[in-house]
């Protein structure tokens, strides 16, 4: 496995794990013990899952571009 392609395969894993947070974040803060960082949380993963989606598409053109596929 090329070191380009595990980036890309960690990448993936680091966005299921925040969007998996986000999940745990958001049926925790609908509860009757959640709190407001429950909510904070699960944006906050949200967030992190989407710039990580964005630097994904960032980092496989880039790779193509330079000829590293």
């Amino acid at each position: 496995m090329s070191l380009r392609a595990f980036h890309v395969v960690f990448i993936v894993a680091s966005i299921a794990l925040s969007l998996m947070m986000a999940v745990w974040g958001g049926v925790n803060y609908g509860t009757d013990r959640g709190s407001v960082w429950h909510l904070v949380t699960s944006v906050g993963s949200l967030i992190t899952a989407g710039l990580l989606a964005v630097y994904a598409v960032k980092f496989v053109r880039k790779t193509r571009e330079l000829g590293l596929s």
